[in-house]
């Protein structure tokens, strides 16, 4: 197992990075502030469960074929931005009627899978487990997968305690958006840019990831 310090420098690292909005905490501050801190809190454990999927994935190795093949790399990250642009142009492209419906409770088991989606295809997290977390991973101090499932389940729990905090800040800061459908419209505006750029970002960003 990793030292104490280098967990102590892994931990404040990993929540430095997470606080950094990324498309995980868009997605998250959107449901929140739509439908409120219930969505909110299901999108996060969505997001979360598709954080089990890179950290099983970094254990079993995949993810180092994805760092050493730029053809596997280049497809997951064009994905990624694929999903971030239907985000952005559906809300850009919604209609009043369909932002009131919007609003309305829609399935927690429909969040939670969108949230999943969006996190396992979030670059920021698979360039997190394939060029930071090895950085911290040791071979000379016993097997490396369970050195990676103890750093991948620290990035959980960090990272739903801050998209936690994001949710229920998002969701106290709703109801004077909800009360103006001008305001609702700007922030769907505003969102689904947001998304279109993150989409934008994550397609044109530099492999990375392939350096490790």
């Amino acid at each position: 197992m990793p030292s104490m310090t280098a967990l102590a420098v892994f931990t404040a690292a990993t929540l430095a990075l997470l606080l950094v909005p990324g498309p995980a905490v868009v997605y998250i501050v959107t449901r929140s502030v739509a439908q409120g801190r219930a969505a909110g809190l299901v999108s996060v454990a969505g997001i979360h469960a598709g954080s089990v999927v890179h950290v099983v994935a970094a254990a079993l190795g995949v993810s180092a074929l994805l760092a050493a093949s730029a053809t596997a790399f280049t497809a997951v990250k064009y994905a990624g931005a694929a999903y971030l642009l239907y985000l952005g142009l559906r809300k850009l492209f919604a209609r009043t009627g369909a932002l009131a419906k919007e609003a309305e409770p829609v399935s927690r088991s429909r969040m939670f899978g969108e949230g999943f989606v969006v996190n396992v295809l979030n670059p920021k997290t698979a360039l997190f487990f394939l060029a930071f977390l090895p950085q911290f991973v040791d071979p000379g101090l016993g097997p490396v997968a369970p050195q990676i499932v103890l750093l991948g389940l620290i990035w959980i729990a960090l990272g739903m305690a801050s998209d936690g905090t994001y949710a229920l800040l998002s969701a106290a800061l709703a109801g004077r958006l909800r009360r103006s459908s001008i305001a609702a419209r700007r922030l769907d505006v505003a969102s689904g840019l947001v998304y279109i750029g993150l989409g934008a970002l994550a397609a044109f960003s530099g492999d990375t990831g392939r350096k490790v």
